[in-house]
């Protein structure tokens, strides 16, 4: 029997976005100027004022008020009227030094013997679903909020009521061998400018919405997936009406609360921990990736349709506590899922280190992964420019993304003699 499976995403403008992108700026600005800081800090943001709390320790020193301000202003949150925005905000400060407990249990005479930063387990994912191996539901609901953050931002005039603060949800009919039918219900709720006639309003925006988003977002698909749009979804634009007070106003953000967006929408499995605001001694983020580029390049090499990848950790012990696999019964080899996992073992060293070193984890790469999700995203490499507290700028040229190369293909075609 037919099954439906939903995901969410949220736009850039989400509160708890907007606190993820301040988080992750402050870490690629300690990367930026000290590559080996080690950081956690969150952020809190509501009406009018941004909260920075946190453990740090680095050689450099940050104008973090700047950075905050800078962040909000990029977002969107530019007029008084939204009652948070960049130049008028207030903004403490909280963060202070790094327990020397924890520090203890990372750094290490030998580098690569560098321990895990936490206790955990973290998982990957990957699906032949989609071109960039991510759960088409998800992929979709990013594709929703992108759309529409590109109309707001640079054709204004096509849009013009369109505030930084959206949701989207995407419900998929599969069969029962798993491959999707059509799409069911398309849910998307945007923040806007006051219509003088709420009536107006609403079908103005669900006409925007069917009508302008939907096709840009279809004609950047395969046939294959345009095929699962038709006449019968189910359309929820702004089902509650209103949505003039949104963002930071309209509900308290806090760094890590949308976990789930952030990777798989649900398939897979979470170990539980956030990723933005942390540096990748923390495994949480780490691990992540890893796990994630693992999961890639085995769907890519054949050796499966579908995979979960687990690793865990004792915090300041280097090897993994262990390395899980469930191919969900897709897997193209003669060989069990514990038998793959051991292969996995051989070709991707998990310790902290040298995970570090293989994504190229020290460097200012974080912003780009604050909205729209840390995974299925595009590897490239761009020139970004950093801001010192002395007034100076610092050019670096950073890989975006590096978890999501298949460079350990061939590697794996040959361990799973492929």
């Amino acid at each position: 029997m037919a099954y439906l499976f939903t995901s969410e995403s949220v736009s850039e403008g989400h509160p708890d976005k907007v606190a993820d992108q301040i988080s992750d700026a402050l870490i690629d600005n300690f990367m930026a100027f000290d590559p080996s800081s080690k950081v956690a800090c969150e952020t809190l943001v509501t009406t009018g004022q941004v909260v920075l709390a946190g453990e740090v320790k680095t050689n450099t020193y940050l104008d973090v008020q700047s950075i905050a301000r800078e962040v909000i202003r990029k977002i969107g949150y530019t007029k008084s009227e939204y009652m948070f925005e960049a130049n008028s905000c207030g903004i403490l400060s909280a963060i202070h030094d790094q327990s020397a407990d924890i520090n203890q249990g990372v750094d290490r005479k030998n580098p690569e013997d560098q321990g895990a930063g936490d206790q955990g387990m973290m998982f990957g994912y990957a699906t032949k679903e989609t071109d960039n191996y991510m759960p088409l539901a998800l992929d979709l609901a990013h594709s929703i909020l992108q759309e529409m953050s590109a109309i707001r931002n640079n054709e204004p005039e096509l849009i013009a009521y369109l505030r930084p603060d959206a949701k989207s949800q995407v419900t998929i009919e599969y069969s029962d061998d798993n491959q999707p039918q059509r799409i069911d219900t398309i849910v998307v709720s945007t923040q806007h400018d006051d219509f003088a006639e709420d009536e107006v309003m609403l079908a103005k925006i669900k006409s925007d919405v069917i009508n302008i988003v939907i096709p840009r977002v279809k004609a950047k698909l395969t046939p294959e997936l345009q095929a699962l749009f038709n006449d019968q979804i189910t359309y929820h634009i702004n089902p509650t009406g209103k949505f003039v007070i949104g963002g930071p106003h309209g509900d308290t953000g806090l760094t890590g609360r949308k976990i789930i967006v952030d990777t798989y929408g649900g398939k897979g499995a979470h170990g539980g921990g956030a990723f933005s605001g942390k540096d990748p001694s923390k495994v949480d983020r780490s691990a992540a990736y890893a796990t994630r580029h693992v999961a890639k390049n085995l769907v890519a090499a054949g050796v499966c349709d579908e995979i979960l990848v687990q690793v865990s950790y004792a915090i300041g012990v280097a090897k993994p506590c262990g390395i899980y696999v469930n191919t969900y019964g897709t897997s193209k080899v003669n060989l069990t899922d514990g038998e793959i996992a051991k292969i996995v073992e051989k070709v991707f060293d998990m310790r902290p280190y040298f995970i570090e070193q293989r994504l190229k984890l020290r460097n200012p790469i974080y912003s780009e992964t604050a909205a729209y999700g840390h995974m299925g995203r595009k590897n490239e490499v761009v020139t970004k420019t950093f801001k010192g507290p002395d007034g100076s700028t610092k050019q670096v040229e950073v890989e975006l993304f590096t978890w999501e190369k298949l460079d350990y293909v061939d590697q794996v075609k040959a361990a799973f003699g492929l």
